[in-house]
């Protein structure tokens, strides 16, 4: 069922949209934004608690004597790889996490992936304070397991995602996301200031712990399974997804068709050149405006987190837009993911270089808010993509897009320690202009090759799948192909 057909049926439920706790869907999306608010935090609190851990600070030895010391004395390119290092593991299992969760159910990998991590994060101090080694290894396995969350949440979208309300319930929850940002940055920078730099890892890892019980108890595979949702909301997603209750769903996934896909191809690459500039302020920002603005450790942390609560709040706008332009005609979903992805590409390359190139703290931070806060018009392009080219697929197609888009994550960090090994700001604006660069090379090809409709490989797919269940011979490939197309849209 498409986007206007699925917009003419109601769930049935008389309360407004925005009272979400009267709609097990919204729940749904609700503990998936905490969720991303927790992946974000867990991830990003070191960009802020390195600073603390390598800063050189005053120590009063009692005797009058004041001297200076570091907690860590790592060189920026050692940094580099420390900031990188949780990346190292995340390229691993997103492809990983987006074939399992179509086995074991989206929402226990998902479950999993924040709460081991959150548990790792409780045990980075212990590891930092045994050797950088032992710090690179925990960071590893703590990306190990982050890596399937992305994936796995596009398996949890298509069981419960109407197709009205797939770029609002996406964008929503991938606003967690930008809060966890907003929140981790500043408190990080308090944390360290008022109890130590470790009091970061323990205090953001226990918040994790506490969500992974919350999601564990709360949210259900599907809606077929959930207790707690209403009969005609489950009746409304069912019908919408064109599913049938008590029917297991079988999935072929069209290897050949997605890899050669032009359409795919061209979301690896937006979704590549979004990271790139994403990971590279998300790591650096702290680092750069210590060291280029001469800012101070808790100042850095706030200001840090400025551009991530404008993409947070922005993204709710998008969304709307996004699934508003579709529903009223405005726009196809082909048009809608082409226009909001490029349109926010572009205006990330403009200020980006704008930034950079002026490098003065007010212009420079407006201009580097701007650009983050206007990618949210791009995560309603590609990063809902996936269930638009084949919804069955979709986890899939989230594992080999975030697998590419987890490179800039490793790459970005120690190729910045490298140019700015000076901490000049001509250095920096070499680490700016190479972000903006790729921000336009990806905007040319999402141009060019992006698609917003059902692919014919993943039609075929399912056609092919449902003549084998059914033990149909060639000549009932008609009226399969018909049963194929609305189950697959």
């Amino acid at each position: 069922m498409d986007v206007a057909e699925s917009s003419k049926l109601s769930d049935g439920i008389p309360s407004p949209l925005w009272m979400f706790w009267k709609r097990r869907r919204y729940i749904v999306v609700f503990m998936a934004f905490l969720g991303f608010f927790n992946v974000y935090a867990l991830r990003v609190n070191l960009s802020v608690a390195i600073v603390a851990m390598t800063e050189m600070r005053e120590v009063d030895y009692g005797n009058g004597t004041i001297g200076h010391e570091q907690y860590f004395d790592w060189s920026s390119q050692l940094q580099g790889y420390v900031l990188s290092s949780f990346f190292y593991g995340y390229i691993l299992t997103p492809f990983l996490g987006g074939f399992i969760s179509n086995k074991l159910g989206g929402n226990y990998v998902f479950g999993v992936g924040i709460g081991v991590t959150a548990v790792l994060t409780l045990l980075t101090p212990l590891a930092a304070k045994a050797g950088v080694g032992w710090f690179i290894a925990v960071r590893i396995i703590e990306g190990i397991f982050e890596g399937v969350t992305f994936p796995c949440i596009h398996a949890v979208w298509s069981k419960w995602a109407p197709p009205s309300e797939r770029s609002r319930m996406a964008s929503i929850a991938f606003a967690g996301n930008y809060a966890g940002t907003v929140v981790s940055m500043p408190l990080s920078g308090i944390f360290a200031n008022a109890y130590g730099w470790e009091s970061v890892f323990y205090i953001f890892g226990a918040i994790g712990c506490v969500w992974f019980v919350l999601w564990t108890v709360m949210i259900k595979t599907s809606p077929e399974v959930d207790r707690s949702i209403s009969a005609n909301e489950k009746e409304f997603i069912l019908s919408s997804l064109n599913r049938t209750e008590g029917v297991p769903e079988k999935i072929r996934h069209p290897w050949k068709g997605m890899l050669t896909s032009a359409a795919v191809w061209a979301l690896v690459a937006s979704h590549f050149s979004e990271n790139w500039g994403f990971y590279t302020l998300l790591t650096q920002l702290p680092t750069f405006l210590k060291d280029t603005m001469h800012f101070q450790l808790e100042k850095t942390g706030f200001i840090s987190a400025i551009p991530y609560l404008v993409m947070g709040i922005l993204l709710f706008v998008s969304g709307y837009l996004a699934d508003l332009s579709q529903l009223k005609g405005w726009l196809t979903t082909t048009q809608v993911r082409r226009f909001f992805n490029c349109g926010a590409f572009l205006g990330q390359t403009v200020f980006m270089i704008t930034g950079a190139f002026i490098l003065k703290p007010t212009a420079t931070i407006t201009c580097f808010t701007i650009a983050v806060g206007i990618g949210a018009f791009a995560w309603s392009g590609f990063a809902v993509n996936h269930l638009d080219l084949s919804p069955k697929s979709a986890g899939v197609l989230m594992g080999i897009s975030n697998t590419f888009a987890t490179i800039p994550g490793i790459v970005s960090p120690i190729i910045t320690g490298y140019i700015t090994s000076n901490k000049s700001d001509d250095e920096w604006r070499v680490v700016f202009y190479i972000a903006a660069g790729i921000y336009l090379i990806g905007c040319v090809i999402y141009w060019i090759w992006a698609s917003g409709e059902l692919q014919p490989w993943s039609i075929e797919a399912q056609e092919k799948l449902i003549k084998q269940q059914n033990g149909r011979k060639s000549a009932d490939g008609g009226y399969a192909n018909k049963l194929t197309i609305e189950d697959e849209k």
